[in-house]
């Protein structure tokens, strides 16, 4: 873990929290200093074992908004994951985690849609949980153009992503439409307590840290947003009635213990929960499977959860 750190140190970026949105989006970020270490090392990158396309899906409320579709090798219909990308919804894209995506889709045999939502503080909350309920709705009326099996529909993203998957089970369990058959949750976004343990032991933490995390918060949404499940699925009167989750956190991140207790209340309201901690790493591991063992574990457990899901119907 650490030599992801110490390259992604030798590229130069600035603090995320003291830019505007617009040159924090042009920062070096922990997938180029993997790309970096790759480069070095002389890797050579695996066959691709999936086709990729991109589709416009309408219905949101700023019209069509564009995805990324992931498709394995071989015959469908395939199950369907819903895949959110991290970025504190100011940052990054579907490029930025496709590792992550690539791997759901070869190791799951899943189609993997990747949305491409629009980012704040251009367009602040709701667009971006009202965006990925309707790409959840289209999925569930339309998944069979795209090889997709409608009644094998999973939700899943890491950080800002998986507040986005978490608040589609809720607005679908909100507004009594079919639930995702699994909600997978990588170090989610799904509180604002910014004086837990967690925040404090990594408010200095690299790729992410308390500050940069004020920051998202400030130009995602108005204070008052902060009050509402659909912007932190944690504020939830009940999570009752949820679809079963798998929730990962990592030990260097700021949001390791609202995950955690996110995945305590999921089970204490009666969800089927299966929850794993990883000590060592840092918010973003995920994707880092070809440095970083750690991360290969967590792909392979995650990819565990969700075909046994997948595999129940």
């Amino acid at each position: 873990m650490q030599k992801v750190l110490d390259a992604l140190a030798t590229l130069g970026g600035k603090p995320i929290e003291t830019l505007s949105p617009q040159e924090a989006r042009q920062q070096p970020t922990p997938t180029d200093a993997v790309k970096k270490l790759l480069t070095e090392s002389g890797h050579q990158s695996p066959t691709q074992l999936y086709t990729k396309s991109t589709i416009s899906i309408p219905g949101g409320p700023l019209g069509s908004v564009p995805a990324q579709v992931y498709t394995p090798h071989g015959e469908g219909p395939f199950p369907v994951i819903l895949y959110f990308h991290g970025g504190g919804f100011v940052i990054a894209d579907t490029k930025t985690y496709e590792a992550s995506i690539i791997a759901l889709a070869q190791g799951v045999q899943a189609v993997v849609v990747s949305l491409d939502y629009h980012q704040a503080p251009e367009h602040q909350f709701p667009t971006q949980p009202n965006e990925a309920f309707a790409a959840y709705q289209w999925l569930l009326a339309h998944a069979e153009e795209i090889n997709g099996d409608r009644k094998r529909i999973a939700v899943a993203g890491e950080s800002a992503g998986g507040n986005l998957a978490a608040v589609v089970s809720l607005m679908a369990r909100d507004k009594d439409v079919t639930q995702p058959l699994h909600q997978l949750l990588i170090y989610p976004v799904v509180n604002n307590n910014v004086f837990n343990s967690s925040y404090i032991d990594n408010a200095n933490a690299k790729p992410l840290n308390a500050a940069m995390m004020n920051w998202f918060f400030k130009h995602y949404s108005e204070p008052i947003d902060a009050y509402s499940s659909y912007a932190l699925p944690d504020k939830a009167s009940s999570l009752k009635d949820l679809p079963p989750a798998t929730v990962i956190t990592a030990e260097i991140d700021p949001l390791y213990e609202e995950g955690k207790e996110f995945a305590e209340r999921l089970e204490s309201d009666g969800i089927p929960v299966t929850y794993r901690h990883y000590t060592g790493v840092t918010h973003e591991f995920f994707g880092m499977a070809d440095v970083v063992a750690k991360a290969r574990e967590a792909q392979v457990f995650a990819i565990g959860e969700l075909r046994k899901a997948f595999a129940t119907l």
